[in-house]
């Protein structure tokens, strides 16, 4: 079967295509101030095409000749580009303790090369339907996730008397006010009188940077030397 000639007028049309998916895509993660931004999605995006638009060229040329030992798989070409962009997409997450950054980044770098792939392979009713589809995960549900409640990493440090908390009653009462306690540690320095707990948690909320009303209450406390309140967001990426 002899694969269809490329011309020029088609192949222009995929690269604008792809040059207008790869803008949609990365205007939301140059204006949400994320590293890989516009132009590392836009040169993803063309990546991807160029390689399946020479993938169309080559097709002619590929196979094995009479005269010859090697066999050209031009299917090579998209392959390899998925697994370039893995690289690059690992790079783009950054842990630091308990807060993971770049996901949602390395994900819309990895869906930009199949909508290169799809534009470039002259698929292009798909891949214009997977960008506007992958702006509006990007754009119009992030600001939805940006105001769901999720249970979000955090460390409260009590330095207090001797007899100010009774652990199994602190316990309580964080998980009255909806607190999950992942774990407690308690210290006790009986020449100074004062005792040290410190609990890991998990609290719901949409906004890391709230101070919860609990804190407040514990404040209170009488004996309470210090308290230190320690949040890590885990939000949109």
């Amino acid at each position: 079967m002899v694969a269809p000639e490329l011309h020029w007028p088609a192949v222009v049309v995929r690269l604008i295509l792809t040059l207008l998916a790869g803008t949609l895509l990365g205007m939301d993660r140059s204006r949400n101030g994320h590293p890989a931004g516009l132009r590392t999605v836009l040169l993803v995006t063309l990546a991807a095409s160029v390689a399946m638009i020479q993938m169309d060229l080559l097709l002619p040329t590929s196979g094995k000749t009479a005269s010859s030992f090697s066999v050209m798989d031009v299917m090579r070409l998209p392959l390899g580009i998925l697994t370039g962009v893995g690289f690059i997409g690992a790079g783009a997450i950054l842990r630091k303790g308990k807060m993971v950054l770049g996901v949602t980044t390395a994900a819309t770098l990895w869906f930009a090369t199949v909508v290169g792939l799809c534009l470039g392979g002259g698929q292009l009713p798909l891949g214009c339907v997977a960008a506007v589809l992958g702006y509006v995960v990007l754009a119009a549900l992030g600001r939805l996730e940006r105001r769901l409640e999720r249970y979000q990493p955090a460390t409260l440090t009590l330095i207090a008397g001797e007899n100010a908390f009774v652990p199994a009653d602190l316990r309580a009462r964080l998980e009255a006010a909806d607190f999950r306690v992942k774990a407690m540690s308690i210290a006790w320095s009986p020449e100074l009188g004062r005792q040290q707990i410190r609990c890991e948690l998990r609290w719901p909320t949409a906004d890391p940077a709230r101070v919860p009303a609990i804190l407040d209450e514990l404040e209170r406390t009488p004996g309470l030397i210090q308290m230190a309140w320690r949040a890590v967001g885990n939000g949109p990426n």
